[in-house]
């Protein structure tokens, strides 16, 4: 392990974030808010001093990078970033370190939970700053570099490659810095869009920034304690729904659409079942309001009843189709209290927040490729019973998916029920009801952001301990690279010169 190369390249991530940092503070400059001003200046001197040591005890390391060194150094990146991002919240007063750390590191990895009870409270520098971490973490720290820094030259295709997420990069390996920066230059166009369309919605530039931020970037955080409730405007729900939909499709399929193959989006398997899963769960659960009203509404013993039992049909359908839309992509916005709905909502939610978005997204989750080729899997195994024979190879997109390939998903889901199961375990040891340890780790673990019970829709994480604080943030991070990048680091030959 070339520990001085990681050095060098942990530094560059620093100066990075400290630039960011003054860009924040420029909202307290205009608010006059001088506390919030001078905890940002703070923060992003002290990002800087530590990326130019890291950069100096790093000099002079012009060896390539190779697979090893890019993995660690995402998963570090990630780590250490997160500590330098939660230096404003600190400095600013108010957050324990562990809390600020958590409240950093669900910005980074686009989680969107939060142990900050009275968020209108804070300045509007410090909660800029906080959106803004969902932005930056959305397509990706280390692809942001890799488009925009020169210098880190030939590590930069090993550093996509550990960062992005999903089966396939193809359409963008080749050329990588290229193709970074095309991606970049989509996600920036989109941001505007999605800015643009907020303020005819409703919302003035500030509020659109953060909340463009939150829902391209499928991350949550709100400027409002009651998050896209509080403004209780159909136009503004509907446009970050379009726009989490959005930020939960592959962007190489919006490469390729730059490119000219304006008919990719439509011929991708994973996004047409993205949307179908989309349509079918906003009917399910819309049903299930309305049934909920029409047959038990006057029953208060029927959980949920109270809460659903006020809904129009319009409401019904408004109300479901936003939750659904915010859960399915991971984003975790919240425009009603569906911790009250029934059961069979409260579910479905929780099942489609582990389904994810597809692919090489912002989105967190299973992914909804690998859903795809594990019902493909389970089908072909059906087929076997009664055609013992007949070998039928497994399609997507008319490509065969190869054994390797079906194999690295069948692992990637045991792993994935298995850290979710013991993490549910360690949550429970530590204090909380089963219904909020499992939901906790579903919203963490699928960098979702708010969960069922303790840490429902109108409640956060404050109320986790602070062992749990720390445990949850390595689920984030280990949901949002995926689990293979941070298990390595738990394998002493890993961390071994060679």
């Amino acid at each position: 392990m070339n520990y001085r190369i990681i050095a060098r390249n942990l530094g560059i991530f620093s100066l990075w974030v400290a630039v960011w940092m003054v860009a924040s503070s420029l909202w307290s400059l205009w608010y006059g808010e001088a506390e919030a001003l001078r905890a940002l200046l703070e923060a992003a001197a002290a990002s800087a001093l530590s990326g130019g040591v890291l950069v100096f005890l790093g000099q002079g390391q012009h060896r390539r990078m190779y697979e090893r060194e890019s993995v660690a150094l995402v998963g570090l990146g990630w780590i250490f970033i997160s500590a330098l991002g939660a230096l404003p919240f600190l400095f600013y007063g108010g957050m324990t370190f562990t809390d600020a750390y958590f409240e950093s590191m669900s910005g980074f990895t686009t989680t969107g939970s939060s142990v900050i009870s009275e968020i209108e409270s804070l300045p509007k520098g410090i909660l800029f700053w906080r959106s803004l971490t969902h932005w930056l973490g959305g397509l990706g720290v280390v692809v942001l570099m890799v488009a925009v820094i020169p210098f880190i030259g030939l590590t930069g295709k090993m550093l996509y490659q550990s960062e992005v997420t999903g089966l396939s990069k193809d359409g963008v390996r080749p050329r990588i810095k290229e193709s970074a920066f095309v991606l970049l230059k989509v996600y920036g166009v989109l941001t505007v869009i999605h800015v643009a369309a907020l303020m005819v919605a409703g919302m003035d530039l500030y509020d659109a920034l953060c909340h463009t931020f939150g829902s391209l970037a499928t991350g949550g955080f709100s400027t409002r304690n009651k998050s896209i409730e509080a403004f209780n405007s159909l136009p503004i729900e509907t446009t970050i729904t379009v726009f989490e939909l959005v930020g939960a499709t592959n962007f190489t399929l919006y490469y390729l659409m730059a490119r000219g193959d304006w008919k990719a989006l439509f011929r991708n398997t994973e996004w047409r079942v993205f949307i179908a899963i989309f349509l079918v769960s906003c009917t399910l659960v819309t049903l299930n309001l309305l049934g909920v009203q029409g047959e038990v509404a006057a029953d208060a013993s029927v959980p949920g009843a109270a809460g659903a039992a006020d809904y129009t049909r319009g409401q019904a359908v408004r109300f479901s189709s936003f939750q659904v839309a915010t859960m399915m992509t991971n984003t975790g916005f919240t425009g009603a209290d569906f911790n009250i709905w029934p059961y069979f909502s409260r579910i479905w939610i929780m099942m489609i927040v582990m389904m994810g978005g597809c692919a090489g997204s912002t989105a967190g989750g299973l992914k909804i490729i690998r859903v795809v080729i594990l019902f493909k899997i389970g089908a072909q195994q059906i087929q076997r019973i009664f055609r013992p024979h007949t070998l039928r190879a497994i399609r997507v997109n008319g490509q065969v998916v190869s054994e390797d390939i079906q194999y690295s998903v069948l692992s990637f889901f045991l792993v994935y029920v298995a850290v979710t199961a013991f993490s549910t375990v360690v949550m429970s040891f530590l204090g909380l009801p089963l219904e909020s340890a499992f939901s906790s780790v579903v919203a963490c673990l699928n960098n979702t952001g708010p969960g069922l019970g303790m840490v429902g829709a109108e409640t956060n994480f404050a109320c986790v301990p602070a062992a749990g604080k720390w445990f949850l943030s390595l689920v984030m991070v280990t949901g949002r690279l995926e689990f293979f990048s941070v298990m390595v680091f738990f394998f002493p030959s890993f961390w071994r010169r060679g």
